[in-house]
Formats: structure tokens, C-alpha cells, sequence
């Protein structure tokens, strides 16, 4: 079922505070951040070449809390920080989706700044790290506090732009642009909670593998790596497809430990599972083709850019089902393409082959033969 964003925004916008001003909002909030980094940087004089370092150092740590703090808090409801949960994932995930990204007037700043009060608390922290690190040496103190500081105007700032209408000026620059489009794969709604957690620069994406890329009106293309495989069984096309089309009774055929969360019995295109096991750890599928009897087909989304579709196809060959399955896999991520290259191709060719060798042995213990017995 799709998600009413429309109907969200319209009661989201009513709960507004009507005294809310959202210019004093955003300025307040860049303001106080410039006046505490100008406050900080102040407080330097004759920073020698070594002590610059401070300031990477910074933007590094910076980065890599933005990406814990955005998946592991404002994507698992913890109870320490369920505020953040409900404001994150809640209501910012639930106003801005998939193809409505972007926001139609300054009072809709107020589900995408963080609240004014935030800045304040970070504030605090930073200048707790000055006076700690001013102790060993001001001007490392003093860069690196501000340069943390700099980090969340820049997150708020370059956030903000990914939220722009997509003619704006703004949103034709180029890294705009680019994060705008990896910020609006995290808002899909069966990725959110696995993929593109930087906002900023997907540094710690790339490292931890969660970077996935799509161009817009993706599909399949020659760059894909294709492996094919099947076997004949001994019932018609219908009872085959509609036993292999259920993944949650996949473990059942497959000769390695499977984990399936999503619907149960046949899903037709637009149905959505978590799939764990095998090479590819957890996916994120969605199913795209339903011919019943002929044709079952899937896009999975994994880690380390990996796009892969999966083909089921059925034929009658004499009296059996000729029953087809096609992977079509390729990774976006340069580990995953070295991975691929050194190993990992042959490791999913032999399981694929196996996987179906499996079956073979007991598709007719599995496969109802008539339609009383139809797996559920």
C-alpha cells in the first residue's frame, strides 16, 4: 500500500504552531553556530603547519557521527532517544518520500532544520572539547571545536538543499545535485533504514558499503553479469511458480540458511522483503513481474552497491516444467567489484548452480500437485 505523503503533510502543516517563523528559525540557528565558530577561531594566533591538521581531523569525526547518529538513532527507536526517532523517521521520512522530496514553502523548514534548541546543546559540547583540548594546545583546541561546529551548520545547510525544488539554481550544482539524488534513495521507503546515512559527503556510506547509487528510471543494463541455470520438474507450470514466487517458504529449497521478513504466499509486482543468507547477506527486495505460471521477477538492493535481478520462468518441456532462473547481479562499489573479480563471482555461480541442484532433488516432496494443497 502506498504511503499518503499528501495526506501526512496537510495534518503535519495544521500542528504547526501558527506563531512558528521559520526565518527566525534558520537564522537564529546560523547565527548563533557562526557567532560560537567565530568565537572559537578567535582564540587562535600563530597556528603552526602541524596544528591544521586539527581541522580534517574534525570534518572526519564529524562525518562519521552524522552517519552513526542518522542510522543507528534516527533509524532504530531506542528508548534514550525516541524523540529523535519519532522526529526522524516518524515525521521527516513520512513528509518527504520518494518522488515528493522536495518542500513548498519556508513553514515546511520546520521538519527539516533540527530544532533551534540543538544547536545550543552541540554548542555546549563543542565548547567543552575546546576548554578540555586548550589544555594541551589552544589552537588545535580551538580549530577543532569550530571546525565541529562548521560540520553541523554544514550538514543543516547542504540538508536543507537536497529538500529544494528540483529547478531551483541551487539544485543544478553539481555535489548538490549528486547528494540530492543519494538523499532521495534513502528516502525511498524500503532502503531508508539501509542506505545512504551521510548527508554531507558519503564518506562512512562508502566505507561501511551502505553507499547505493541509481540513476533515475534505472533498469537492468550491459554492464550487468548474467548467470543462468534450470532443471525440469515433474508438475505443471502454475504449481511450480506459484511455490518458487513465495519467499518466505524459500528456505525450504535452499541448501544454505535463509531469513525472510515480508508477506507470506505469491507476491505480485509491488510487494517488498528483507532477505538474509548466502553470499549476498541482507538485501532489500521488490518484486517487479508476476505472469502466473510463466514469469516471477525481483530487484534486490544490497551492500557495497549491489543491484541484482532475479527471473523465475516456466515452460512446459513434454510432460514437465522446464523451471529458468536468471541472476543478473553488478556492484557500484569498488570492494565489491574487487571482491567480484578476485572471488565472489565464481563462489555465486557455483551456489546458484547448487541451489538449483538442490531443488531438483526435492521439488516433487515440495511442490503440491494439486490446487487443495497450493502453498500459502
Amino acid at each position: 500500500m502506498q504511503f499518503d505523503t499528501t495526506g501526512f503533510r496537510a495534518r503535519y502543516r495544521a500542528s504547526i504552531n501558527p506563531r512558528y517563523s521559520a526565518w527566525l528559525h534558520g537564522g537564529f540557528v546560523f547565527l548563533f553556530g557562526a557567532l560560537c565558530i567565530a568565537f572559537l577561531w578567535s582564540r587562535t594566533e600563530g597556528i603552526k603547519s602541524w596544528e591544521w591538521l586539527a581541522v580534517p581531523v574534525a570534518l572526519l569525526l564529524q562525518n562519521w557521527g552524522e552517519y552513526k547518529i542518522h542510522k543507528n538513532l534516527g533509524h532504530v527507536k531506542r528508548r534514550f532517544s525516541k524523540m529523535f526517532y519519532q522526529r526522524h523517521t516518524g515525521d521527516h521520512h513520512s513528509f518527504f518520500t520518494y518522488g515528493q522530496m522536495s518542500y513548498e514553502g519556508a513553514r515546511d523548514w520546520r521538519v527539516i532544520l533540527f530544532p533551534a534548541w540543538l544547536i545550543v546543546v552541540f554548542a555546549a559540547v563543542t565548547l567543552a572539547s575546546y576548554w578540555v583540548l586548550s589544555h594541551w594546545n589552544i589552537n588545535v583546541a580551538a580549530l577543532f571545536s569550530g571546525t565541529l561546529l562548521l560540520g553541523y551548520l554544514a550538514y543543516e545547510t547542504l540538508h536543507a538543499c537536497e529538500h529544494l525544488p528540483e529547478q531551483h539554481p541551487l539544485s543544478k550544482l553539481p555535489w548538490v545535485r549528486h547528494m540530492r539524488r543519494l538523499h532521495e534513495l534513502h528516502h525511498a521507503r524500503d532502503l531508508m533504514h539501509t542506505f545512504n546515512f551521510n548527508i554531507v559527503f558519503p564518506l562512512w556510506d562508502w566505507i561501511y558499503g551502505t553507499l547505493y547509487w541509481e540513476k533515475e528510471g534505472y533498469e537492468e543494463g550491459n554492464k550487468m553479469i548474467s548467470m543462468q541455470h534450470h532443471i525440469d520438474i515433474n508438475r505443471s507450470q502454475e504449481r511450480v511458480l506459484s511455490y518458487l514466487a513465495v519467499p518466505t517458504r524459500w528456505h525450504e529449497w535452499h541448501h544454505y540458511p535463509v531469513s525472510i521478513k515480508g508477506p507470506s504466499g505469491v507476491l505480485s509486482a509491488g510487494a517488498h522483503f528483507a532477505y538474509t543468507g548466502g553470499r549476498a547477506g541482507h538485501l532489500i527486495w521488490d518484486v517487479i513481474e508476476y505472469v502466473p505460471g510463466q514469469r516471477w521477477k525481483a530487484r534486490a538492493r544490497g551492500r557495497y552497491g549491489l543491484v541484482m535481478f532475479m527471473t523465475y520462468e516456466c515452460s512446459t518441456i513434454s510432460t514437465k516444467t522446464r523451471f529458468t532462473r536468471t541472476l543478473e547481479y553488478r556492484f557500484s562499489h569498488l570492494f565489491g567489484r574487487l571482491a567480484n573479480r578476485i572471488f565472489l563471482h565464481k563462489r555465486i555461480e557455483k551456489d546458484s548452480a547448487d541451489l538449483l541442484n538442490n531443488l531438483s532433488v526435492v521439488a516433487e516432496q515440495l511442490i503440491p500437485t494439486s490446487a487443495a494443497s497450493t502453498p500459502r
